[in-house]
């Protein structure tokens, strides 16, 4: 009798297990993102979804894989950085809204060149990078900066996977320009001929790295419960990552193949919001609708607002505070506080 009790409490367990609404996150090698794997691997994220009575599955994806699956309604959540969440689902129509603001880049990002080229003998030549991401600002940024605004036209961009484009780069000496970001950054300048010439330190708080919800998801029950689950999950892990936990910072750098002195490295370029009000500041603060303003104007201005779109207030961008960029009716993204918030306030 005893063991048919157990049998029928395990199969009891499993049911409802089976029964939990379920939520995909994808994630991308990054060092503000490898923190995602720690997170699983630890348990912490089993230890936050049990806790609001759901499952949360975490999958790792090539970087512009994991957006186009976003798109797709593949996945209720993505790492992906502020650009990418204007130019790919707010650009595809697709509602969304961004919980937790982890970082900026703050160097991670780098153009990097060989044969002593610069900002002004860079144009007409080949330019490996991920297009219509990041990349291409930071490229598009430095060339500004650097007095080069009329020469923006002659650039020549390679688009290439960032899963390719350390070997592809490395092994043909021929191609002299790569825009990446970190650890692919530290990968290729071990090889000493390779040098940066322009990184995101030079335009802080330009590039954030967010988690994104489909909005559609978030405004149900159990998608608000994801939301504090997955938030109450990065602040308990990115804390330990931030301490200098072993296995936080051995299993985050195991997420990309390095060791954990290099990962060190790059979190040294990698300005994390570490306590959750330095993230509610920073979000709730001007400097966010700065930054995006600059962001939102190089996407139109390319085309990557998506089909039909005429004006930059044609996808609009949405603040804790009420304010919004471009047209209201026209809302695509949107930056919510209220997760952060709570877990400042122990409320998760």
């Amino acid at each position: 009798m005893c063991s048919l009790a157990l049998l029928v409490g395990f199969s009891d367990a499993a049911t409802a297990s089976a029964q939990a609404p379920t939520f995909t996150v994808g994630w991308s090698v990054y060092a503000g993102w490898n923190p995602y794997f720690y997170m699983q691997k630890s348990g912490i994220l089993k230890k936050w979804a049990d806790k609001y009575g759901i499952a949360i599955k975490v999958q790792r994806f090539d970087y512009a894989a994991s957006l186009d699956s976003f798109v797709a309604k593949n996945i209720d959540a993505c790492a992906m950085t502020n650009m990418e969440a204007l130019d790919m689902p707010a650009a595809a129509g697709v509602d969304s809204t961004a919980i937790i603001v982890g970082d900026y880049s703050n160097g991670n990002d780098a153009v990097l060149v060989r044969d002593n080229l610069t900002f002004q003998t860079l144009p007409s030549k080949p330019v490996m990078l991920v297009q219509k991401t990041v990349s291409e600002y930071l490229l598009e940024r430095g060339m500004v900066l650097n007095g080069q605004q009329a020469q923006l036209g002659k650039l020549h961009l390679i688009n290439t996977s960032d899963s390719d484009i350390v070997a592809a780069f490395l092994n043909n000496k021929s191609n002299e320009a790569v825009v990446t970001w970190k650890p692919l950054v530290s990968q290729i300048v071990a090889d000493k001929s390779v040098h940066s010439i322009f990184d995101s330190s030079k335009i802080p708080g330009e590039i954030m790295d967010l988690m994104v919800v489909r909005s559609e998801v978030l405004n149900t029950p159990n998608g608000q419960k994801f939301a504090r689950a997955l938030t109450g999950a990065w602040y308990e892990t990115i804390q330990q990552v931030a301490a200098g936990q072993a296995n936080a910072l051995k299993y985050s750098a195991a997420a990309s193949g390095d060791s954990v002195e290099s990962y060190k490295e790059q979190l040294k370029t990698t300005a994390l919001f570490v306590s959750p009000k330095s993230a509610v500041d920073f979000t709730d603060g001007p400097e966010v609708q700065q930054k995006m303003d600059l962001v939102r104007l190089f996407c139109f201005k390319h085309g990557l607002l998506g089909q039909g779109i005429h004006s930059v207030d044609d996808v609009a961008i949405a603040y804790p505070n009420g304010t919004v960029q471009g047209n209201k009716a026209r809302v695509r993204l949107r930056f919510n506080s209220a997760y952060m918030q709570a877990a400042e306030q122990g409320k998760l």
